[in-house]
């Protein structure tokens, strides 16, 4: 019983970190393609597809966290998807740079860590949702 509640306690942490960090994608993204105050200007080489691929992206991150706060099995799989095409936007972006494209490090940090972020997600709820 001990396990099972932890385990539930485990999901629902994760799932709401999982929406966080859409809720951050969205509004990050959202003040890079939509400058206020000039904030746009700050940002150095801003990688237009990439930045368009996570405000997207982020909101199925949020539809995502709410499926594995309600232990649905299609958030799996939508993780899964997310995962892929993370990492595509991630080929595309290596090919980008090395046909001299402008670009920041930190966005390629943000993809390697925004594509292990979501190969977790997917292991994590793979192992705990309902396969039926």
């Amino acid at each position: 019983m001990k396990k099972q509640v932890l385990n539930r306690l485990q999901q629902n942490i994760m799932a709401v970190i999982v929406i966080i960090f859409g809720i951050m994608t969205v509004i990050g993204g959202g003040r890079v393609l939509f400058p206020i105050n000039g904030f746009q200007q700050t940002m150095g080489a801003v990688v237009p597809f990439v930045v368009w691929f996570n405000f997207l992206a982020g909101f199925f991150y949020i539809i995502a966290g709410f499926g594995f706060r309600n232990r649905k099995r299609w958030a799996v799989l939508l993780s899964l998807v997310i995962f892929l095409f993370t990492c595509l936007v991630f080929v595309v972006l290596m090919i980008y740079i090395y046909n001299n494209g402008e670009f920041e490090l930190r966005t390629v940090y943000a993809l390697i860590f925004r594509s292990a972020f979501w190969g977790v997600c997917f292991y994590f709820f793979n192992k705990r949702i309902s396969k039926t």
